[in-house]
């Protein structure tokens, strides 16, 4: 995308994605993450109430293979080992779930009948890899304790414009009538009935066949606007928009049918799993409309046709994750200014919200002097923590949480991510049977005085597996049966049949009771208490 000018500013960049595709080389970086002391010294958060819930989510992106795969051509052992280490590491650095891009260009990253093979997994596009990454993703974050969300770009056909470029049996080939070339691009047209159909058949045939806990959509609709060329659909606006005479309204429309269809899909295939949005963080100008935001930027509502704002006040999400991906005083587009609306935007609504943090940008040559510090992103979330709506953040993206340039992302970890959380729980999900308690042992190590337990989970078959447990200390003996909330929550511990964790900072008198947490994150009641 071209940054959108507006007068008496200076060009907007861009979000993070079309930025990073524009620096492809830095991809598969594997700089250790650096040390949570190094850098910028975080502002003290004594007097923010701990929270027990919140997303801390990482994208993991595959388009021109900018996460994972870290290049074309390795072999399926490869692939799966750099995505254990992904998911490894996700856990140590204290995420809770991951975003992973599973068809980034009308392509698969699962054996597929509607696409081929992702040409990001072997160079080859329809080309086998060998295995079904999909499955393998879903089984490594989920033995982790980590959710995960599927994620699905719902237009794009081709980095290149070329259809002849495709494989021969290529839907986008097969039924040109679909297809748009514009920007250096291939799209399928919005306004195709049949086009939209067939997107949302191919994006749903994962949703049944996989355990995903979300479908997750990013910020492209109608492509970014390319300067002095309008998307390319006249014909289609004739064929198909007889009932408006906006053309940009009818492209909304359009976009409308896609996100509603998706959500009522989703819901009715696979019912515990989330759908959500990371849209580009500003929706309108107040200049250009009154709800919009104090700012001086590029527009989804117009630019996209994306009417992001609507989606939430309509209940069409389960979450929206703006990609709010600027710093705190930027003139056009204020961190601290479209936080706040966003959070306006969704209260009193049942859709959570999610901030999307550019944790690329953190000590990236070229950005302003608020992301070389190390201390932006800890800014954001000080900021995010006065504002109860936002339920949490996801960070763009897995390569640059690695390398971490200026140690920002491990300044907002020690600043903020202190204590354990469970994910969020939707309050459409909020009611349903509970996993029983589990029974717990403390085993004291005679030398340091570190407790070790050992959790075992009352299970009757596979489907009442817990998905994690939630470990809550008491300083003394506590009741019988303790409620939520009345021990601090030290651990959540990835789930199974049997866990054990180790609490090195046990106080010599504490006690310990354990819950277990359904994939909907949903805590049953306290197990028996152990010391």
């Amino acid at each position: 995308m071209s940054p959108k000018r507006t007068a008496g500013s200076t060009p907007l960049p861009a979000p993070g994605r079309r930025t990073v595709l524009a620096a492809i080389a830095a991809a598969g970086c594997t700089t250790a993450l650096p040390s949570m002391t190094a850098h910028a010294a975080a502002p003290p958060t004594d007097s923010l109430a701990p929270v027990e819930r919140q997303m801390r989510g990482m994208w993991i992106a595959s388009v021109v293979n900018i996460d994972w795969p870290t290049r074309t051509g390795l072999d399926a052992a490869a692939q799966r080992a750099e995505f254990t280490r992904l998911a490894d590491d996700a856990l140590a650095w204290g995420f809770n779930a991951l975003f992973v891009q599973i068809r980034p260009t009308a392509d698969a990253f699962w054996p597929s009948p509607f696409e081929p093979w992702s040409q990001w997994l072997t160079g080859t596009q329809g080309q086998d890899p060998g295995y079904d990454p999909l499955a393998f993703m879903v089984e490594t974050a989920h033995t982790r304790g980590l959710a995960f969300h599927a994620w699905f770009n719902p237009y794009r056909v081709s980095m290149q414009p070329d259809p002849s470029a495709l494989v021969p049996e290529h839907p986008a080939r097969t039924h040109p009538e679909w297809t748009v070339s514009y920007g250096g691009k291939l799209y399928y047209d919005p306004g195709v009935p049949a086009a939209r159909r067939f997107c949302q058949e191919a994006m749903l045939d994962a949703v049944r066949r996989y355990d995903i806990d979300g479908v997750h959509f990013d910020d492209y609709f109608y492509p970014y606007p390319v300067a002095g060329s309008d998307f390319p659909d006249d014909a289609t606006f004739r064929t198909y928009g007889a009932d408006y005479t906006d053309k940009a309204a009818w492209r909304r429309h359009n976009v409308d049918l896609m996100v509603r269809e998706m959500r009522h899909a989703v819901r009715a295939v696979r019912p515990d799993a989330l759908f959500g949005i990371s849209p580009f963080g500003v929706w309108r100008n107040a200049t250009t409309d009154a709800r919009g935001s104090a700012t001086a930027a590029f527009q989804s509502y117009d630019g996209l046709h994306a009417d992001t704002r609507g989606w939430v006040e309509r209940g069409w999400l389960d979450y929206i994750a703006p990609q709010v991906y600027w710093h705190i005083g930027l003139p056009v587009a204020d961190y601290a200014v479209l936080a706040p609306w966003w959070a306006e935007v969704v209260r009193d609504t049942d859709t959570e919200l999610w901030i999307g943090q550019a944790v690329y940008k953190s000590g990236a040559a070229g950005q302003p002097a608020p992301w070389q510090d190390g201390g932006e992103l800890t800014r954001h979330l000080t900021l995010n923590a006065t504002l109860p709506e936002i339920g949490g953040d996801l960070f763009f993206s897995a390569k640059d949480v690695r390398e971490d340039r200026v140690g920002d992302f491990a300044a907002m970890r020690l600043a903020h991510w202190g204590q354990p959380v469970l994910g969020p729980l939707p309050a459409r999900l909020d009611k349903g049977p509970l996993l029983p308690p589990p029974t717990v042992e403390v085993r004291r190590e005679a030398g340091t005085g570190a407790a070790t337990l050992h959790i075992t989970a009352r299970t009757h078959g596979r489907g009442d597996t817990p998905f994690q447990y939630a470990v809550h200390r008491f300083p003394g003996r506590p009741g019988h049966r303790p409620d939520h909330g009345s021990g601090t929550l030290v651990a959540v511990v990835p789930g199974g049949k049997h866990a054990v964790h180790r609490d090195s900072a046990a106080p010599a008198a504490c006690w310990y009771a354990v819950s277990a947490v359904d994939r909907v994150q949903r805590q049953g009641r306290m197990s028996r208490p152990a010391s």
